[in-house]
């Protein structure tokens, strides 16, 4: 899985005002109150198999990776081609037949 960079930046007050705007405004998302809030518990607590099975299919996909290094140059120009960079590297490994 990419992992991909977030930007951040400050909220300007205008913009601030229309996105709460919008939440308040939307009558299929509500937004959740103290009392709600209060009594949300963690994924993993309400569905802990569904959790456990996350974890486990995380683990066997990392496990399956190799680390390697690559020059920058090469790193660089398939990074440049936006998300899914590593994985137009392996097409391009495999396609090579090495």
């Amino acid at each position: 899985m990419s992992k991909a960079r977030k930007i951040l930046w400050p909220v300007r007050e205008a913009d601030e005002a229309e996105i709460q705007k919008k939440i308040a405004s939307d009558p299929d998302a509500p937004e959740a109150t103290d009392e709600e809030l209060a009594q949300a518990r963690p994924f993993a607590e309400v569905f802990p198999d569904l959790a456990e099975s996350i974890r486990r299919a995380e683990a066997e996909r990392e496990a399956s990776r190799e680390r390697v290094d690559l020059d920058g140059d090469v790193v660089a120009k398939f990074r440049a081609t936006g998300e899914g960079w590593e994985e137009r590297i392996n097409q391009v490994l495999r396609a090579a037949k090495l």
